[in-house]
């Protein structure tokens, strides 16, 4: 099942993302403050992940995690987040290897590699 979490999402941008993600059959979820301490698998409701909660702190950036998105769906939805002017500049798709991490720790990953990319 094709599922998009968002993180410190609101408002119009917020509407915009949710009737993307019904026009694509992607369901969406929210995280909340309490949630960056628990791996991403456990929020997207995969199996074998501990929901027991780390140390990580909450964050303000916003975030966007797609999991299970067939290539229609991840086109659409970049593309309609372009066409929408609604851009979330911290952005990663699930695998096996990160699906055990926090959400706080894939946001230090994402600004890492998006620093990098800036100072090319």
């Amino acid at each position: 099942m094709a599922k998009v979490l968002l993180f410190n999402i609101t408002g119009d941008k917020q509407k915009k993302l949710r009737f993307l993600c019904m026009q694509y059959g992607i369901t969406v979820l929210e995280g909340r403050g309490e949630d960056c301490s628990k791996p991403l698998g456990t929020l997207l409701g995969r199996a074998g992940f501990s929901a027991a909660p780390g140390l990580d702190a909450p964050f303000s950036e916003e975030m966007l995690v797609l999991d299970g998105l067939r290539s229609d769906q991840f086109h659409g939805l970049l593309n309609g987040m372009q066409m929408l002017q609604a851009p979330v500049t911290y952005k990663a798709v699930t695998t096996d290897y990160n699906l055990s991490w926090t959400p706080t720790r894939l946001l230090r990953e994402l600004m890492a590699e998006h620093e990098a990319m800036q100072n090319r």
